[in-house]
């Protein structure tokens, strides 16, 4: 059996040789999901289900902070309320699932199993909305949806996720776009102060753009093979949902007017990011502010006198601290224990053992670069916290700096091709569809952005058919 648990905790395919089957290896391995009896859903266990309520817990006092509120809004909706808004309804037609019977007898209207909810809530904000004196409505609601998805993979991409959907509306365009904007903004800043995942923001492509929307904006991250993962998105749906949907108010001049809307979203697709973002060949790597767990005590020699007694005041002294500390007083081995809270990704470890209980010190192993420190039990808390913020941000730089190093500009078709198969390109493009499906069918990448942070690329005509370019365009091949 020791044996047995020994390959368990150090079989982890390499992420240079076999990247997918690295991924698959340490998210079932870690125990942060199993596979379901449904094809394409997956079970999300308690470890990687702790991971998305603190991403819950973070995201949620950032939305009330911006005067948001949360509500629930139905699973089903009915066909007619789909039908409505013409290119949101032929945007999701291949992935909406469909509930034609309740129990032995046919319904009259098809429910549609929720792929989103521009629909049902739109059609609530018509009867809600009636005066100036309604506005802005802003709404976020944590929920899941279906999205009847071919190919599957578990958090990146599942018939069945966890998600949150904010959607607000609003007396002017004006106000739509900085609602827009700002909460862009708050997905930016969680990314990559809690996530430490840097992350590129930036205007979609109207071919990679929502299903009915004016205008999307995206966050783009790297992963470790060089591919983009879309972390998050934000809609400005100008008045378009709302004229499907008759959403007005009477403004302070006695006119009805057409309210414009916006919706905006993050889902578990993130946790997948976290992985393939920081990850390595011994397994998980959180940063401190989004660990499960914060920091394991691992007791040596803890059948002496006195260790265990030690390590479990170490353990209520920085839980009271606010730390989130698991101990593992289990019967295995040093290098068991070792080998098995560096897979799960415990960003620091602490060992205690009678000579350092002599000695009024602590050991502390960093998970992310594997440093040993050597420190004083006096004030441990706080030297923990102030470890916590170091290994935070040097998990952000190396991010960034991987990101840097795999991101090469592009003048002609030929350099594009070649650098997406490492990494990001930067190019000039024209904005034309037809070139966007050229660079697709030539290179298998997509326009994952036009960012916000336009660079000059000693260039102005497009990267594919050398006429006046619109803007700087990253492309990537991606999840």
């Amino acid at each position: 059996m020791a044996k047995k648990n020994e390959e368990f905790v150090t079989h982890i395919a390499s992420r240079t040789e076999d990247f997918p089957q690295w991924y698959t290896d340490i998210i079932l391995k870690s125990d942060m999901v199993d596979y379901s009896e449904v094809k394409g859903c997956m079970v999300i266990k308690p470890y990687g289900y702790a991971v998305w309520e603190l991403i819950q817990s973070e995201l949620d006092a950032r939305f009330k902070a911006t005067g948001h509120k949360n509500a629930y809004f139905p699973l089903f909706i009915p066909e007619h309320l789909l039908q409505k808004e013409k290119d949101h309804v032929e945007g999701f037609a291949p992935e909406v699932a469909w509930v034609t019977h309740g129990g032995e007898e046919e319904l009259s209207e098809r429910l549609c199993v929720r792929p989103t909810s521009e629909t049902i809530i739109c059609s609530m904000y018509s009867k809600w909305i009636q005066s100036y004196r309604d506005l802005p409505l802003l709404y976020n609601q944590w929920a899941n949806v279906v999205r009847w998805e071919k190919n599957t993979r578990p958090f990146l991409r599942t018939s069945e996720f966890l998600w949150q959907e904010g959607h607000t509306a609003h007396a002017t365009a004006e106000e739509a776009q900085e609602e827009t904007e700002r909460m862009l903004e708050v997905y930016r800043e969680f990314m990559e102060n809690v996530l430490a995942i840097p992350v590129i923001c930036g205007r979609k492509s109207d071919k990679e753009k929502f299903a009915g929307a004016q205008a999307t904006y995206t966050l783009e991250a790297m992963m470790q093979d060089g591919k983009a993962l879309q972390m998050g998105t934000s809609h400005n749906l100008g008045d378009h949902f709302a004229k499907a949907y008759d959403i007005t108010y009477l403004s302070r001049e006695g006119r009805h007017e057409y309210c414009f809307t916006t919706s905006w979203g993050v889902s578990t697709r993130m946790i997948g990011g976290l992985i393939m973002t920081h990850g390595d060949d011994r397994g998980l790597m959180f940063p401190p502010r989004i660990a499960p767990v914060q920091l394991v005590i691992l007791p040596i020699a803890q059948h002496k006198p006195g260790v265990l007694d030690k390590a479990y005041e170490l353990k209520q002294q920085l839980i009271d601290a606010g730390i989130r500390v698991e101990l593992d007083d289990s019967d295995q081995s040093a290098g068991w224990k070792f080998n098995q809270w560096e897979m799960k990704g415990v960003p620091v470890r602490l060992e205690v053992g009678p000579k350092d209980i002599e000695n009024n010190q602590a050991v502390l192993v960093r998970r992310d670069n594997h440093e040993k420190l050597f420190v004083s039990m006096d004030g441990l808390a706080e030297t923990l916290k102030s470890l916590f913020d170091t290994v935070q941000q040097d998990m952000y730089d190396r991010a960034k700096e991987n990101r840097i190093a795999h991101t090469v500009v592009a003048h002609n078709m030929d350099e594009l091709k070649d650098g997406v198969q490492s990494g990001f390109v930067k190019a000039m493009w024209c904005g034309e569809r037809e070139c966007e499906d050229r660079i697709k069918e030539a290179t298998g990448a997509t326009t994952r952005c036009m960012p916000f942070e336009q660079e000059e690329l000693g260039s102005d005509t497009c990267v594919c058919c050398d006429k006046k370019a619109k803007a700087m365009t990253y492309f990537a091949k991606s999840y």
